[in-house]
């Protein structure tokens, strides 16, 4: 078990930070949204729900000291991150009046990746159980692979 981890709550990590500061400018952003406008209300829905997964999925990862399991949550991260980095496209599309504020999401995003970055080299690429889709393996490790935890006889 990483104890210094453990010691170390996600909310005072600099990504946590960070994602809770785009979260709550996302927020403010989308209460500028007409209530009568169904697509754009949709929109909302999506943003505030991406925005939200860069806490949620940080917290998620810190609590689980896996390396396949914090590498999962970093997927869903760079996904909700890049879906809400063009979520301005839609908002536009449907006649947001007010979308040039979205370029404040999007250079928090910028800064955010930087720190993304930085958090995924900090995982413990050695404490993991093999994933036998092979997709959040740590490097060198495949499918394929005897699982180092197996201890049956071949």
């Amino acid at each position: 078990m990483d104890y210094e981890r453990h010691e170390r709550p996600a909310e005072n990590l600099p990504i946590y930070k960070k994602g809770k500061e785009i979260f709550d400018v996302v927020h403010q952003i989308s209460e500028l949204i007409l209530e009568d406008n169904e697509h754009l209300q949709f929109v909302k829905g999506n943003m505030l729900s991406d925005a939200a997964q860069l806490t949620v999925k940080v917290a998620g990862a810190e609590g689980g000291y896996l390396y396949d399991i914090r590498m999962e949550a970093a997927a869903i991260i760079r996904k909700a991150a890049r879906d809400l980095m063009v979520s301005n496209h839609s908002l536009e599309m449907f006649g947001f009046e007010e979308v040039q504020y979205f370029d404040i999401v999007r250079e928090l995003i910028a800064e955010y990746r930087l720190l993304f970055i930085e958090w995924v080299e900090s995982f413990d690429k050695w404490n993991y159980i093999k994933d036998d889709w092979g997709l959040f393996n740590p490097p060198g490790v495949g499918p394929f692979d005897k699982d180092p935890d197996d201890f049956s006889e071949d």
